[in-house]
């Protein structure tokens, strides 16, 4: 079956992204079909191609959250550098950069600047603490954002210091919010022809994702202190991390699965028991409904065996798995959740699929990812127009750079 024309294709992207949030932004883009040019500074080229397993020029960071795009590695600082910067704008729909505040000004890409030279362009600035106010002059990356957004204090056991997330979630959630936003800026346009800038922050997402807390605190301050879970959630019971055999499990009890429960545990009377018949004094009673659901389960010879009693009454609950664990799950592998790829120098691994499924737009698992610079050739002659000689001069004047081996394709 021929794949569908994506729907990003015939759009171009620069992107001026390093580490994750922005290079998640602009994969995104070009997984739905968009021409990503990834400007590196030369020498080095994004800092991501250090971290990870590395081989002959490659990562597998850098090939995570990079793949699908084409590396054009220049040297910033060249009096060139600016002119080729202003024509790619100029046959470009997006710009997308993750600098510190300023800095992309100081390589005269500022959005005034951008706009100016195509008004049509759509513009995302991507920044720990956003563009405007007091923090925005402020460098931070994914636990800064979290730490100002008052998510950190909620992490960890609660009577233990704030712990830290083990995965970029504000980096991550950031790149694919404002993948979203230019999405709607580009509909915008071609509604109105009118470009824009986007202003996107991790501590933005951050603090987005509280669920409960905020408004709860508005009014009432003075009575309402969010705490750290720990294992279980506070405001709910039973619902939390249990102990079994074997391993452990998750389980959450709302209120109307609270009978199912019940039935489940083989506990019908704790239904109207007057410990227990209200949500409010089931969170008062924890510990006891704790001990009664944790000495079920050890009844069971295996989390897998607790785990199926739980499913037949649809209680939700599910393994705590390993990293390596949730890899191998089959569901995350029909879904491609899990994706496998291949790369001529690395051989063949796993990274994470799309977070979102297209059934026109399978996830493609025969992406690439460029080595550094390899793309210079093809982009200064397909999009600028460049002459061979032109493009040789660019590398005698060490204005473009390419590693070892990195020859067009």
């Amino acid at each position: 079956m021929v794949e569908k024309p994506r729907v990003l294709e015939g759009y171009r992207v620069l992107d001026f992204t390093q580490f994750v949030a922005g290079p998640t932004c602009t994969r995104i883009l070009a997984e739905m079909g968009a021409d990503v040019i990834k400007v590196e500074p030369a020498p080095e080229g994004d800092r991501a191609r250090s971290f990870g397993l590395r081989r002959g020029g490659t990562s597998t960071y850098y090939f995570q959250h990079n793949h699908s795009k084409r590396s054009l590695c220049i040297d910033t600082h060249h009096p060139q550098a600016k002119r080729i910067f202003h024509e790619l704008v100029r046959h470009s729909d997006v710009l997308v950069e993750n600098y510190a505040p300023g800095v992309i000004g100081r390589l005269g890409l500022d959005y005034e600047t951008v706009s100016a030279i195509n008004p049509k362009i759509v513009m995302a600035s991507i920044s720990m603490a956003g563009q405007t106010g007091p923090l925005s002059v402020k460098g931070g990356y994914d636990f800064i954002g979290q730490a100002y957004a008052g998510v950190t204090d909620l992490v960890g056991e609660p009577d233990r210091p704030p712990a830290m997330l083990s995965l970029a979630l504000g980096d991550i959630s950031t790149g694919v919010t404002t993948a979203m936003a230019i999405g709607f800026a580009l509909l915008y346009r071609n509604a109105t022809g009118e470009g824009q800038f986007i202003d996107a922050s991790l501590l933005d997402n951050y603090f987005h994702m509280h669920e409960l807390a905020v408004p709860v605190l508005s009014l009432r301050p003075d009575k309402f202190q969010p705490k750290r879970n720990g294992r279980m959630y506070q405001p709910s019971a039973p619902y939390g991390i249990f102990y079994a055999n074997g391993g452990y499990v998750m389980i959450c009890v709302t209120p109307h699965q609270w009978p199912a429960f019940c039935r489940a545990i083989g506990r019908p009377e704790l239904i109207n028991d007057p410990r227990f018949k209200e949500e409010r004094l089931r969170v008062r009673n924890r510990d006891e409904l704790t001990q009664i659901t944790e000495q079920w389960l050890k009844t069971f010879p295996s989390v897998e065996a607790a785990l199926d009693a739980l499913d037949q009454h649809r209680v939700p609950c599910a393994p705590i798995l390993t990293v390596q664990e949730a890899m191998a799950h089959p569901h995350h592998r029909e879904r491609r959740t899990v994706r496998r790829v291949h790369d001529p120098i690395m051989g063949d691994f796993d990274i994470p699929g799309m977070p979102v499924k297209f059934r026109n737009w399978p996830d493609r698992t025969d992406v690439k990812a460029s080595l550094l610079g390899q793309d210079n050739d093809d982009i200064m002659r397909e999009v600028l127009g460049m002459s061979e000689d032109e493009i040789k001069g660019l590398y005698a004047q060490k204005v473009l750079v390419r590693a070892d081996g990195a020859s067009s394709r």
